[in-house]
């Protein structure tokens, strides 16, 4: 009996155990359930938050607890739109998130968000609450302070940018080369057109007055934010502003981006345009409204001179009192960067080429200065930059002219200015005798049969010609001959002493300067034809400018620079200082002697020596169809404080280097002395 009672308790005990370990086992599945379930809805609702899909968030959020924050569903949704696209929030992350359990049926939840916005980056915030339990599964308790810390009721995110000032770019002088300043905006306000007949005359009035269209001021009218009393802005006015103005005319004073010297440095200093999408899809530190460099040194150096925005991003009550501050920046305005140009030499420069295809390099040759880089034809880069018409761009690209294209930094075959680089060489490498006197006769000559129909011309007959005579009457029959009697491998060895193949260290786009397009010569011919600057040989104005410092510096060649900080950097013994000194004097006779080509700068009376050079344009060897450009090289011969290369494209009649250079000379020589 006693034995069955005690199988009875034991029994009892096991089913007790069982039962316990049964609900207890249920207890910990269940909370288990209850953590995942709480974790999947936190996630859910930052998922919302960093993809800024905000109609999620109703799916998660306590009805309840919206509505004793006083908002809706519809309201916590339109809330987030406007603070996150207010304060331009472009991508939010999430890191340490946690859910742990409060109570049986509340569970606490964190994470820290980051945020990129207009004025910067806000990070590691981080936020706290709770989920509790309604029906069967859980919603977030929400409240004002998860869209961020510290707010509550119907508290505001407010942000206020500190705009960062545009770097000005200035010339060794100070003088701006591209500078901010006010404008003079013209437009209209429509009210005070009148209307029917009055109106249609009074835009016939301002589209004649101020050369534009009727059908552009129309077009600026029809827009679809203009107002009666709103003023249309058409067109930024850079000459004077007339004392009076057509009926509906008005002028405002607007903060812009001005280039002084215009056309005479625009494919140089460049233009600003403003930020798109599209740029902001590339770099997401710009902002709509702001202003990006888009071509020349505005381009090159844009991060440099844009600066950096600063701002203030606050929480305010409705009434827009700050209450406190999510995120302080300070911003840092733009860099002023100052070049070697000399403003008034870059602007003579372009005048003296005349509109016509060229260019202009002037360096200081001892310290690679570059005093001014010009390129003509040109364009308005103030109309670039503060609105062009579609019209006025067109015609830009019609013109046949090029006006967008560096001149200076294009490749030319550079004809006779290369004869003295040939002749330095040949007297370096022993085979040029500048005393020898060669017998020429004729005004053509080949070395032989072998060279078909093919022969070297020369303009002015002289006979016996020694390097002096070559060079005065720019004897290509007679650098030809002394090219081929260095041979390929001298002339080769020497000019690789200079910077063919070089990337120069210039914040300009430039293709190295070629000796040929192959690495030895194909012919004798063009062995011949390269040594008196013609043949494949590709050099740029820039380059040309570069070389030819040699002769300034006694066999050193000078790299140009741009930045006015920026070290002088050289390559010694180029050529020797024999051969300077012997062609040196040449370059100098070159002006002196009644019977050189340069003899007409003899009149400026400036000690200056100099050299021109005429380049046929050929698509062969046996081309009699191209055009030519004329160069003419110059410098400083008593003090090396100036050194010039005027090129002009596909010349003709009067529109030769050496005739229009006379102000540029005499501006540098009062200037640099």
């Amino acid at each position: 009996m006693r034995s069955k009672k005690i199988r009875y308790v034991i029994a009892a005990i096991i089913f007790v155990i069982i039962a316990v370990g049964g609900y207890l086992t249920y207890q910990v599945i269940e909370q288990k359930n209850n953590l995942a379930a709480s974790k999947k809805q936190v996630t859910r609702f930052v998922k919302a938050l960093t993809d800024q899909k905000f109609s999620n968030l109703s799916s998660v959020l306590s009805e309840s607890s919206v509505k004793t924050a006083g908002y809706t569903n519809k309201s916590v949704q339109e809330k987030y739109e406007a603070i996150y696209s207010g304060i331009g929030v472009s991508k939010v992350t999430v890191k340490n998130q946690k859910v742990t359990k409060k109570t049986t049926n509340t569970y606490n939840f964190q994470y820290m968000l980051t945020f990129s916005t207009d004025i910067g980056e806000l990070k590691n915030v981080k936020y706290e609450g709770t989920l509790k339990k309604t029906g069967d599964t859980y919603k977030i308790d929400w409240q004002p302070n998860l869209i961020f810390p510290g707010m509550e009721g119907q508290d505001k995110v407010a942000i206020t940018t500190d705009y960062a000032t545009r770097g000005e770019i200035l010339d060794r002088n100070n003088q701006g080369l591209a500078v901010n300043q006010e404008l003079n905006q013209l437009g209209v306000i429509p009210s005070k057109l009148g209307t029917g007949d009055q109106k249609t005359q009074a835009i016939q009035a301002i589209a004649s007055q101020f050369d534009l269209t009727t059908d552009a001021i129309q077009t600026a009218l029809d827009q679809s934010w203009v107002t009666d009393d709103t003023f249309v802005p058409l067109t930024i006015l850079y000459d004077d502003v007339p004392s009076t103005l057509p009926t509906g005319a008005s002028i405002q004073q607007v903060a812009g981006r001005y280039y002084p010297l215009s056309e005479a440095a625009a494919q140089l200093i460049g233009y600003v345009g403003d930020v798109t999408a599209e740029d902001i899809e590339k770099d997401s530190s710009l902002v709509a409204g702001e202003s990006i460099g888009r071509s020349g040194l505005e381009a090159t150096y844009d991060e440099q001179l844009r600066g950096t925005d600063g701002g203030n991003l606050t929480i305010t009550d409705e009434n827009g009192n700050e209450k406190s501050v999510l995120l302080k920046k300070d911003k840092k305005d733009g860099e002023t960067i100052t070049l070697t140009i000399d403003a008034n030499a870059q602007k003579i420069a372009y005048e003296s080429l005349g509109g016509q295809k060229g260019a202009s390099v002037v360096t200081m040759p001892t310290t690679g200065d570059l005093l001014a880089l010009v390129s003509s034809p040109s364009f308005n880069p103030n109309k670039m930059a503060n609105g062009i018409t579609s019209e006025e761009y067109q015609a830009y690209v019609d013109s046949g002219n090029t006006p967008f294209v560096s001149r200076y930094t294009t490749r030319y075959a550079p004809g006779s200015t290369f004869k003295f680089i040939t002749g330095a060489i040949g007297i370096d490498a022993g085979t040029l005798d500048p005393s020898e006197e060669l017998a020429i006769s004729g005004l053509q000559w080949q070395k032989d049969s072998s060279w078909g129909s093919y022969k070297v011309t020369r303009v002015k007959e002289t006979n016996p010609v020694n390097l002096y005579d070559g060079l005065i009457y720019s004897d290509n029959i007679y650098f030809a001959q002394q090219t081929l009697k260095m041979g390929e491998t001298k002339f080769r060895e020497g000019l690789s002493k200079f910077i063919f193949g070089e990337e120069l260290d210039l914040p300009l786009s430039m293709e190295p300067a070629q000796i040929s397009n192959e690495d030895s010569f194909a012919t004798e011919v063009l062995l011949a034809d390269t040594g008196y600057g013609q043949g494949q040989l590709l050099i740029s104005p820039i380059q040309q400018a570069t070389m030819y410092s040699v002769f300034a510096n006694a066999g050193t060649l000078v790299y140009p620079k741009l930045l006015l900080n920026a070290e002088t950097k050289t390559k010694a013994n180029v050529v020797s200082s024999n051969a300077v000194n012997i062609i040196g004097p040449d370059l100098r006779a070159y002006v002196t002697d009644p019977n050189a080509f340069g003899y007409s700068l003899n009149s400026l009376g400036i000690d200056v020596a100099a050299k021109t050079g005429t380049a046929e344009v050929k698509q062969s060897q046996d081309d009699t169809t191209g055009s030519e450009n004329s160069f003419l090289f110059t410098y400083d011969y008593a003090n090396h404080n100036y050194l010039t290369l005027t090129m002009f494209e596909g010349s003709t009649g009067d529109w030769t280097a050496i005739k229009h250079v006379d102000s540029l000379l005499t501006y540098l020589n009062n200037t640099y002395q």
